[in-house]
């Protein structure tokens, strides 16, 4: 059973069909998926979501698909750590990170948002999907457009990480790379879903394939007991996952799971393409484009769909936004990896770069809970850390040379008796 009226503009709150359909023909405002709550409430409650199996899939009265996924069942419901080394080094009271890094299958939140948008672009009969990526959703599309047999073309800029690049030709899918930067990957793909009869999950399928960030949001209320962190640190590309996040605190308030929400929402940008920190530190509802240079490709959209949303979710939230340089971005995740033994990729290293950052400006109190979100896998931006990291030291297979080794670092162990 489907709790979905259809979709409404999120400016002048025009309705609409379930149709394949983004922008609104009245005012041009971006549509979005409106639930039936009073319906929704008198169904979900703490105890039904608790019985059902661990996957994305628990939430599903708040999910815009009609029928059962077809693609996408053991997605989600990925850990909630308790960060007790990073805790010490911050010098903070209670520290989560929150790790789609090991989400099902590709290893990044947007196995998520692609779940919701191929079961839809099924529902609605498209044959084929295709998105613009940089990276992690182009992994995803090929993975999951594989696994239920629906052929895709994912549109990449030509500066990708060879990484998902190999991880995206995997999968058998059509990779097209362009010769630009993500905007202008994203600029063609609209001229070329106007023309295909295509299902491009974060075009004319956006509405539906957003709604599946919010998932990442209500398993952190439920794994934290039901009860809404205090302050959360959310990396922002085209600013649709900060603004999901904040929207699952808000429907678990509305539907009676939680009594209320007092989060402070941050958002999270590399200084080489943070139009969004930008329009939230000059108080601006203006997001002026930027051209992306940094290391975190994954975040590199110089002129993002929801940046305005997303400043204005930091607003309402009480929140704040920040940026760190590709130094800075290396060294919280080689902290990351070295403390709590997570390999997160570079938007990893911004978003924890960033939650250091707000703890030393006292934006963020060091007594209060405070999450992390971790999208991606560092097995995917490896590149970014060579000869960051220093490498092997290399021996001959004598013992007597590995005793030298030892003793020329100063490092002093037990020798068994006898020895």
């Amino acid at each position: 059973m489907s709790y979905v009226k259809g979709l409404k503009c999120r400016e002048c709150g025009k309705g609409y069909p379930k149709e394949a359909l983004h922008v609104c023909e009245l005012c041009f405002g971006p549509l979005e998926v409106d639930y039936n709550y009073e319906k929704i409430k008198k169904t979900v409650t703490r105890e039904t979501i608790s019985n059902r199996p661990p996957n994305m899939w628990r939430y599903k009265e708040l999910l815009p698909i009609d029928g059962e996924p077809a693609v996408g069942v053991d997605v989600g419901f990925t850990p909630l750590v308790r960060a007790r080394n990073l805790e010490k080094v911050l010098g903070v009271k209670e520290l989560y990170l929150k790790n789609d890094a090991v989400n099902y299958p590709t290893l990044s939140f947007k196995d998520r948002v692609v779940a919701v948008a191929i079961s839809k672009a099924m529902e609605f009969g498209f044959k084929v999907v295709a998105c613009a990526s940089t990276g992690n959703l182009a992994n995803s599309v090929a993975a999951n457009a594989a696994a239920c047999g629906m052929e895709s073309y994912v549109f990449i800029p030509h500066d990708l990480e060879q990484t998902k690049i190999l991880g995206t030709l995997v999968y058998g899918t059509n990779v097209i790379s362009i010769k630009g930067n993500y905007d202008e990957v994203n600029r063609l793909c609209s001229e070329i879903a106007g023309k295909y009869d295509w299902a491009f999950v974060n075009i004319n399928i956006r509405p539906y394939y957003a709604e599946g960030s919010k998932t990442f949001g209500y398993e952190i209320v439920e794994q934290l007991g039901w009860q809404a962190p205090k302050h959360i640190v959310v990396p922002m590309a085209g600013g649709s996952l900060i603004t999901k996040i904040w929207k699952a605190f808000k429907e678990f308030q509305k539907i009676g799971l939680i009594d209320k929400v007092d989060t402070k929402v941050y958002g999270a940008q590399a200084t080489g393409c943070a139009p969004i920190v930008t329009a939230v530190k000059e108080g601006t509802e203006l997001i002026r484009p930027v051209k992306p240079r940094t290391i975190a490709k994954s975040l590199a959209i110089g002129n993002p769909a929801d940046g305005y949303y997303s400043a204005k979710t930091i607003r309402e939230s009480n929140g704040w936004a920040e940026d760190v340089s590709d130094e800075e971005i290396i060294d919280a995740m080689k902290l990351l990896a070295e403390t709590e033994g997570i390999f997160a990729e570079t938007a990893g290293g911004v978003t924890l770069g960033v939650t250091k950052k707000l703890i030393l400006q006292g934006r963020i109190p060091k007594n209060e809970s405070i999450i992390v979100s971790i999208t991606g896998n560092g097995l995917k931006t490896q590149e970014a850390l060579q000869d960051k990291i220093g490498a092997p030291r290399i021996i001959n297979a004598r013992l007597s040379e590995f005793d030298d080794l030892i003793g020329r670092e100063g490092k002093v162990y037990a020798i068994k008796a006898g020895r």
